[in-house]
């Protein structure tokens, strides 16, 4: 077997075997061995705790970790820093805590580090006790520490309902699809209209700027359907700023401002996870800002495991935005959303391909490419539609449509799921008045010939659409419908992910009228 301080290939070996082989065999082994052989066989300890919490059983939870507690009173340093990187793996309670916090009196340097960093995982009341007596650990430890005390002790909750009184300058940010800004404007501006309570400041790509101008609750916001995620604007740390960007962005997360705002909105302790959009892990970076903005302010706490916000750093040409951003999950806007399937739609999105279909009374809405449902749902939430039909080939698609469907409750509107080919369904000549669809791009489900479905699409809808009836749908080709009957009224580029897609609208000819196109 290798030799060394990693012992690499041995663990790769041990990594492999079943539990009860790694348990029986192997650990009995190591037990029998010479303090050098335990030394090189070291990967032991490390395998233990990762095939355990992978397939080891419930009851012997116990058994193990007596094991591995006790693997901390060996006189190797190495073993004893390897039990304790092994017991936050297996599920490791109180017993193992105060173990842990015993070694501190006899404890190296280096050991030291390694026992804060078990301890960020697994410490709870007694090691914030340490924490609050004797001023123990690092700004780091005592931060995780806290934020894991708080969250078993109360969790935190967004709440929608409260209502935030002290608004004055605040500026809040609607994010989605790039593409879809002028959709959520429109949305936007359609509850304006209805509501008050808001102005559009700006409206730029991807993203939607509004200022309160009454009090208002989360639940005002999130009645709108179109946009991805809200963001509360803390602050922007200029590129002027770049000498010094740690202290910056701390100062905001900190700030007087993100304490009214979690105070205002958050039911339990003040959570939240910080976020580099679009920059990776940045692992170091979350640290430093997370130390900075704890030391500042030690009441909000960053904390990556269930944290009902988060600070999301987003990357402008002016600096870096820095915003607070509810983190619900399910979205309550979609709570209909009770299953899924493969390449479904985002439900934003379906909600902006149902405002983009526009209204009219007594709709025969028709989705060829249905998955699970979501755009046939968000389309008669908007009301005026007798009858819905769905189509696809997956039957677990139509299964998940018609659980949604349900789950949505809108009242008596007809529904029909079909499991087929939409070229095969049953529609009657100008029977539909709206196709609405996200159709298969050919990414995640493949599709042997697109162009080929797309013109068949095309074909179908110039049959089935009554005279004025509309094609809603994603275009992932610069491609017109060769029907004569079908005229394009409207088309914008929509980012799906790393790739554009055309937004379009078609409407079928009335009889005797000829439609520009667009």
């Amino acid at each position: 077997m290798p030799r060394g301080p990693d012992s690499k290939e041995l663990y790769q070996h041990l990594r492999t075997l079943p539990w009860r082989r790694l348990w029986t065999e192997e650990v009995p082994r190591f037990d029998r061995a010479t303090p050098r052989e335990r030394f090189d066989r070291v990967a032991v300890i490390r395998a233990v705790g990762v095939v355990f919490a992978e397939s080891g059983p419930a009851a012997q939870r116990d058994e193990v970790g007596a094991w591995l507690r006790g693997l901390l009173g060996d006189p190797q340093e190495k073993l004893r820093r390897y039990a304790m990187a092994a017991l936050p793996k297996i599920g490791a309670g109180a017993g193992d805590e105060a173990a842990l916090l015993a070694l501190r009196a006899t404890a190296t340097a280096r050991e030291e580090k390694f026992l804060a960093r078990t301890l960020d995982k697994i410490g709870g009341a007694a090691t914030l006790a340490v924490i609050e007596n004797a001023g123990a650990f690092t700004p780091h430890t005592a931060q995780k520490v806290r934020a894991s005390v708080a969250r078993n002790e109360r969790p935190s909750t967004v709440r929608l309902d409260r209502v935030l009184t002290g608004f004055a300058r605040l500026r809040l940010h609607l994010r989605g699809r790039k593409g879809l800004e002028g959709i959520v404007r429109e949305e936007v501006e359609e509850h304006i209209r209805a509501h008050g309570k808001f102005r559009v400041l700006a409206v730029e790509s991807g993203l939607v700027a509004l200022t309160p101008l009454a009090p208002f609750a989360l639940a005002d916001l999130f009645a709108l359907r179109c946009f991805g995620t809200l963001g509360l604007v803390l602050g922007l740390v200029k590129t002027e700023s770049a000498g010094k960007p740690v202290e910056a962005l701390a100062a905001a997360i900190a700030s007087p401002l993100a304490r009214r705002l979690l105070a205002a909105f958050t039911d339990g302790p003040l959570r939240y996870r910080l976020e580099f959009i679009g920059r990776g892990h940045q692992r170091a970076a979350v640290r430093r800002v997370a130390e900075r903005a704890y030391a500042l302010c030690p009441e909000i706490l960053n904390d990556a495991r269930e944290a009902p916000w988060a600070v999301d750093i987003h990357r402008t040409r002016h600096g870096d935005s820095v915003e607070l951003r509810p983190r619900l999950s399910p979205d309550p806007r979609y709570a209909y959303r009770v299953d899924d399937v493969p390449a479904a739609s985002h439900p934003p999105l379906a909600a902006c391909l149902a405002r983009a279909a526009g209204l009219a009374e007594d709709e025969i809405v028709w989705d060829p490419f249905c998955g699970s449902g979501l755009e046939l749902i968000e389309r008669t939430r908007r009301g005026g539609v007798r009858q819905i039909h769905g189509t696809d080939r997956s039957a677990e698609a139509v299964g998940s449509a018609e659980k949604n469907f349900a789950a949505a409750q809108l009242g008596s509107v007809p529904a029909r799921f079909t499991c087929c080919d939409f070229r095969a369904a049953a529609f009657e000549p100008q029977s539909v008045s709206l196709i609405l669809t996200n159709p298969p791009l050919g990414r995640r489900v493949r599709i042997p010939d697109l162009r080929g479905l797309f013109n068949d699409l095309f074909a179908t809808a110039a049959r089935v659409l009554r005279p004025g009836g509309r094609l809603v749908f994603t275009n992932p080709f610069r491609l017109e419908s060769p029907q004569p009957a079908l005229k394009l009224q409207s088309r914008q580029v929509v980012d799906l992910g790393g790739f554009d897609c055309r937004l379009e609208v078609y409407r079928k000819l009335e009889r005797g009228r000829k439609t520009p196109s667009f």
